[in-house]
């Protein structure tokens, strides 16, 4: 064999694996088509959030004299924000590129093809082909935006992601399609920086997977900022002209009506990229568009595994990463705790931000728990206050019987940071009375925690 372990894939879940892998003594190799990086580093988690950096500097520079300072009026340069962003995303991708050579992992750019458990196929950008073989082999090719089979993506006026994040000209006007995570940080950073945004969701709620009081919170925060927000509704067409678009919808009262816009952003979702990489030739079990795996991620073939976007569970960089520690560990011989998926935090960075773990409300009553809550808002936070983010609230859900941290669920400045308190305290099996007994630093945004909590039992001091 050629190596101990190749992954194809260079994306969180890969290149966390590739390196996990050295670190354990595997002489490893890692196939990429594009960039190191993949999609998170390069056109995904990294470079949005430099995009959402920008509009928020521009916001507080529209409200400056809120903290008593006077200011000529900023521009936006739209230009300069978008290449901004590409730089971030370049400097990421040399960095993984530089942890490659430091654990001495092979780097072999191309398009990889499973010819069997232990053999892949390489086509380089030029056409030849090569193979090289493994003991072990990791799919790991992420996914890409998926289209509704009704409104194809043109790449021009009907966008994915990676479009809206490299449009050459600032459109005036854009619908956004879909207000998961992806759909609701475009929003908010194009309505931001002066493009009337139309969010749509098809849901009865924006950010549909969260606890109802945090999507009803968002709803009210975006409307404040003028966007527009549509719930309970369906886009049932988009017709694209040289100058725009028309997009016609219809709500579940069966209303109907149309929006004349510059650009239309689909962000409904992503779907796995698991055509064309050889698994039916290899006879690789699939369902629903994901590679079945067991705990190991280990497929119905042994040597070869498959994590991130591409298996069932969480799409999310960090799932990615954990799972790839975990299968090199299983690879190695090691005996790793398999993933606890119902404690992964999700985490959306528009603003005010997004965050939460385990349970909402809603689905532990569904479940017949017996269950305490406790929501402190930061409007009562003297660090919310000071820094001018009062908008949101922590609320917290418990088990009334043993104190169990079943759901937290977060909207608000910084929020983002904070929901790595709450995984700890899960996965500690921490009670509610002992996060309320755990001193939390003032003033801080963190308190809301412990405030939360303390909410839930009757305690609560500041308010």
């Amino acid at each position: 064999m050629d190596f101990d372990l190749i992954i194809l894939g260079s994306g969180p879940g890969g290149y966390v694996a590739a390196i996990r892998a050295s670190q354990l003594g595997l002489k490893t190799a890692i196939v990429e088509r594009e960039s190191l990086g993949g999609i998170c580093l390069n056109w995904g988690c990294i470079p949005t959030k430099a995009l959402l950096k920008s509009a928020q500097v521009f916001d507080y520079l529209n409200h400056a004299s809120d903290y008593g300072i006077t200011l000529k009026d900023g521009n936006i340069n739209f230009e300069n924000i978008i290449g901004r962003s590409r730089e971030v995303a370049a400097g990421m991708s040399k960095g993984v590129e530089f942890l490659m050579k430091k654990n001495k992992i092979e780097v072999i750019m191309g398009s990889g093809k499973l010819k069997s458990a232990n053999t892949l196929e390489v086509t380089d950008s030029k056409g030849g082909k090569k193979d090289i073989t493994a003991k072990s082999i990791i799919v790991s090719t992420g996914a890409r935006s998926r289209e509704l089979p009704h409104i194809k993506q043109d790449g021009k006026k009907i966008i994915g992601y990676r479009e809206a994040m490299t449009l050459p000209k600032q459109p005036k006007t854009m619908v956004v399609m879909g207000s998961g995570a992806i759909g609701s940080e475009f929003a908010y950073f194009y309505q931001t920086i002066g493009t009337k945004v139309t969010l749509i969701e098809y849901m009865d709620n924006v950010v549909p997977v969260e606890d109802e009081d945090v999507s009803k919170q968002l709803a009210r925060s975006f409307k404040k900022t003028g966007m527009d927000v549509m719930t309970g509704t369906e886009v049932t067409e988009v017709k694209t002209t040289a100058k725009g678009c028309t997009v016609n919808y219809k709500d579940k009262k069966g209303k109907e009506g149309s929006i004349e816009c510059d650009v239309v952003l689909s962000a409904v979702g992503v779907i796995a990229n698991i055509e064309n990489i050889g698994l039916e030739d290899v006879g690789i079990a699939s369902d629903k568009g994901k590679i079945m795996v067991n705990e190991y991620y280990e497929t119905n073939i042994p040597g070869v595994y498959a994590i991130g976007d591409c298996v069932p569970g969480q799409a999310l960089a960090h799932v990615a990463s954990a799972e790839g520690i975990i299968c090199v560990e299983k690879i190695a011989g090691h005996s790793p705790a398999p993933l606890d998926y119902d404690n992964i935090p999700g985490c959306t960075y528009c603003s005010p931000e997004v965050a939460s773990v385990g349970m909402t409300e809603k689905a532990a009553k569904e479940a017949g728990l017996e269950i305490k809550v406790g929501k402190f808002p930061f409007s009562a936070s003297g660090k919310a206050k000071a820094a001018g983010h009062s908008d949101g609230f922590v609320k917290l859900i418990f088990d009334a019987k043993y104190g169990e941290l079943l759901g937290g669920h977060m909207i608000g400045y910084n929020v983002t940071e904070l929901v790595a308190e709450l995984v700890a305290v899960r996965k500690l099996e921490t009670t509610g009375h002992e996060l309320i007994k755990t001193v939390h630093p003032h003033p801080t945004m963190s308190e809301a925690i412990m405030e939360a909590a303390a909410a839930a039992y009757d305690e609560v001091i500041h308010l």
